[in-house]
């Protein structure tokens, strides 16, 4: 690398098997329409989910042209990287990796255990642990309900190793109750950006007045 070139260093976006595909493909889009380079992983799990929910597969052969038919948006200027889940010797796997921090969305209940107990049972898990260690922001959207009281624990001892956990809970006050899904799935996705500090246009702000949106 030439000494004047800015290093690499991307967002690595884990994508898990609990439903809420679309928050994941909002995310997604948005930090690559910020200039975001992103690293993608994307859980076995996550391939079964992201084909039920959306019709499209997701092959680790032909992630670049899968990914691009869910997104339903060309890729050709984004700058992404996959690795596969299954694959613990990868870049993210290490703390020397660079990295800006981790995005986990959506993040089944399973993946939240697994992260908060530190069981790097696959590169998702793994990469994740390794940013809450290296006190790298980390941002965990877990979308289930209701929940157990393990569950509340593990996202506790999630929030104690420096997480930000943000439930996939839609605001309505910037599109009112006639909201359409997409505006409720931007909602969430923009709140994810907020937490990783990068902008956006996702959401109505609230301004503190009540009927201007």
């Amino acid at each position: 690398m030439p000494a004047d070139e800015t290093p690499r260093t991307p967002w690595i976006l884990g994508v898990s098997g609990a439903s809420g595909t679309p928050y994941a493909a909002a995310v997604l889009r948005a930090l690559c329409a910020a200039g975001e380079a992103v690293d993608l992983v994307v859980s076995r799990a996550a391939r079964l989910t992201i084909l039920d929910e959306t019709g499209h597969a997701f092959r680790d052969a032909h992630w670049r042209e899968d990914l691009a038919a869910w997104l339903g948006a060309p890729l050709d200027d984004a700058d992404l990287r996959y690795w596969p889940a299954g694959d613990l010797a990868a870049g993210p796997s290490s703390g020397s990796y660079r990295a800006k921090g981790m995005i986990v969305v959506p993040a089944s209940t399973a993946a939240c255990a697994g992260i908060a107990l530190g069981l790097s049972k696959d590169l998702l898990q793994r990469a994740a642990e390794v940013n809450l260690k290296e006190r790298r922001p980390v941002v965990i959207v877990p979308r289930e309900t209701p929940v157990t009281r393990s569950h509340l624990l593990h996202l506790v001892e999630l929030i104690d190793s420096g997480a930000v956990v943000l439930p996939a809970s839609p605001g309505f006050y910037g599109s009112g109750a006639n909201a359409q899904a997409q505006q409720l799935i931007d909602f969430v996705a923009g709140k994810v950006l907020d937490a990783a500090a990068v902008p956006h246009t996702l959401l109505t702000r609230w301004t503190g007045h009540l009927g201007h949106r």
